[in-house]
């Protein structure tokens, strides 16, 4: 190769890989639009999951936790705490009740939002709800 890298090559290579990455995003794009539908499961919303989600924003939780790895990684992943204790939303519902007062001294911990029993039943199915997206297997493990 006794050739020398001239401008017209820089520009050849330069709109050939321009070329090449906008169909590969389009490809991606068209594919995605795509698989969406398939995933989504919207039908399955109703009141209580609209009220947990409220909850969810109203009380910060996603300043300490994540859901689908989106949020802060201060506390466990919630996007398969369902799975985790058993599909049981009692369970869930005893753990957010259980928590002490003023936290327990020298460790990280949930504080106590005294939520209502209503408000408990909204966020545990806003949690089983969201167990429930097809998220590709996120979290790689029960523990979250």
């Amino acid at each position: 190769m006794s050739e020398t890298f001239t401008k017209t090559m820089a520009r050849n290579i330069f709109y050939g890989g321009s070329l090449f990455f906008i169909l590969v995003f389009l490809g991606l794009s068209f594919h995605t639009t795509r698989v969406l539908p398939e995933r989504d499961h919207r039908e399955n919303i109703n009141e209580d999951v609209i009220l947990g989600k409220k909850l969810w924003e109203d009380n910060n939780c996603i300043g300490c936790h994540t859901l689908m790895g989106e949020g802060a990684y201060f506390a466990p992943e919630l996007a398969n705490v369902y799975d985790r204790f058993g599909k049981n939303k009692e369970a869930i519902k005893a753990f957010i009740k259980s928590r002490p007062a003023n936290g327990i001294p020298g460790r990280r911990s949930m504080p106590q939002f005294n939520f209502s029993e209503e408000e408990l039943e909204a966020l545990a199915e806003f949690l089983k709800w969201t167990s429930e997206i097809d998220d590709g297997n996120w979290p790689p493990n029960i523990q979250g």
